[in-house]
């Protein structure tokens, strides 16, 4: 997912003070109390809430389910295409333990701080679903202390763009990546680079050089695991090429939209980017790169590297009070026919494995292959009922290193002090 539309790292007070106070609700029974238990039979008309459908698919996927359920029809919600209002607009309505929330989109870093509340209900029992198709990130991502949340809906991962026209085969590791970039000095363009503005995109990218050094930001109690050679080496990569030049001095500014026009421009040799990409550098009439665009697995030590896990999941709010039907709405999201739509009409990456070697769906969607290395070995942002003062932590951090203002050292120091003390 664009990271620019994932969740804002500056989160109200309030919203703040809530994920605080989320500590006593770590089994999934904070706020919520016993509404999980409510409502498990119950069948009925439902209302579906999501951002903006930019897709066109909500739409044509609830015509579809309306016209073979006409006594559990389901109405379209509709929030903004702003993540921290959406976020916002859940938190608000599920406080309020309103009912006519009954389906959720979540974005994958939610999860955790949904479940932790109580908020949403737990998929076991009668109303589990089966994920053994499923790849198994996006299930990850959709689930919080070894439990079933949610129904991961779509994926997502980085890509590594490159110029084929310029390089016969890409980079499989950082070092590579490097040593080529005098190919980019050979044609007077830029090397490489990602999304460095402070905001989500930074955390996504510093967390990918991390985790693609073998390293990792927290562990599976949430405490910071910053302190390895791993992680300096990772976070050193990044700072390093700034260094270098090998990542350009405005790349500090990048956010999803000013890489991809430079790159669309003849201006980089290398971009770290979404999938969305695509469609844009191959169709648009600006574009320099149209026949020339190479995709790849973000590079690793010694071989692909581990993407960000972006995507989104559908949850049920335990506030529902028809659940059952709610609960087959989601197998319904799932479905092998409504996943290949999603693709086809949205560019949305499926969620389902067999989906990504079906042989007429990747001639229409050439990318997916490597979308599927990219998805198979993803690291989801980390996973904490605490995520906005998480991703601020890494971002500030990691903005000051990449500015040269702190040491690599310094700055994973600072980083896991400011971890530690968001979950205190």
């Amino acid at each position: 997912m664009n990271s620019k539309k994932t969740f804002s790292a500056v989160a109200s007070a309030a919203v703040l003070t809530l994920l605080l106070s989320a500590c006593g609700g770590g089994s999934g029974d904070g706020a919520g109390g016993g509404a999980a238990d409510e409502g498990l039979e119950g069948r009925g008309p439902i209302t579906y809430v999501q951002g903006k459908d930019n897709s066109g698919v909500v739409a044509p996927m609830i015509e579809k389910w309306n016209a073979e359920h006409p006594d559990e029809k389901v109405t379209f919600k509709e929030q903004t295409d702003e993540a921290d209002q959406q976020h916002d607009d859940l938190v608000q309505n599920f406080q309020a333990k309103n009912a006519d929330y009954d389906v959720v989109s979540v974005d994958v870093v939610w999860t955790a701080e949904f479940a932790a509340q109580g908020w949403i209900q737990p998929l076991e029992d009668d109303m589990a679903l089966d994920t053994a198709k499923m790849l198994p990130a996006p299930v990850a991502a959709a689930t919080y202390q070894d439990k079933l949340y949610a129904a991961p809906q779509s994926s997502d991962g980085g890509i590594l763009y490159y110029r084929k026209d310029l390089v016969e085969t890409p980079p499989a590791t950082w070092d590579e990546l490097v040593d080529m970039c005098s190919i980019a000095e050979e044609n007077d363009m830029g090397c490489f680079a990602g999304q460095y503005a402070q905001y989500e995109g930074l955390t996504v990218n510093a967390s990918e050089a991390i985790n693609s050094a073998g390293g990792s930001v927290i562990d599976d109690q949430g405490k910071p695991t910053l302190d390895t050679p791993e992680a300096a080496e990772g976070l050193g990569n990044l700072v390093e090429a700034f260094e270098s030049g090998a990542i350009p001095a405005e790349a500090i500014t990048y956010t999803e939209e000013e890489g991809r026009i430079a790159f669309q421009n003849g201006d980089l040799l290398f971009h770290r980017n979404w999938p969305y990409v695509y469609s844009l550098a191959t169709t648009e009439e600006s574009s320099k790169v149209k026949d020339s665009l190479g995709m790849a697995p973000l590079p690793g030590v010694d071989g692909p590297g581990a993407s960000t896990l972006g995507g989104h999941s559908a949850a049920i709010s335990v506030y529902s009070e028809n659940k059952a039907t709610a609960r087959d709405f989601l197998e319904f999201v799932t479905s092998e026919e409504q996943q290949q739509f999603f693709a086809e009409q949205g560019s949305l990456a499926p969620v389902l494995a067999s989906l990504y070697d079906d042989e007429a769906l990747v001639e229409k969607l050439p990318y997916l292959p490597v979308l599927k290395t990219s998805i198979e070995t993803a690291v989801p942002r980390p996973v904490t009922p605490f995520y906005p003062a998480v991703t601020t932590a890494i971002q500030d951090n990691a903005y000051a290193a990449l500015q040269g203002k702190k040491t690599v050292e310094q700055a994973l120091s600072d980083m896991a002090a400011a971890i530690e003390a968001a979950g205190a």
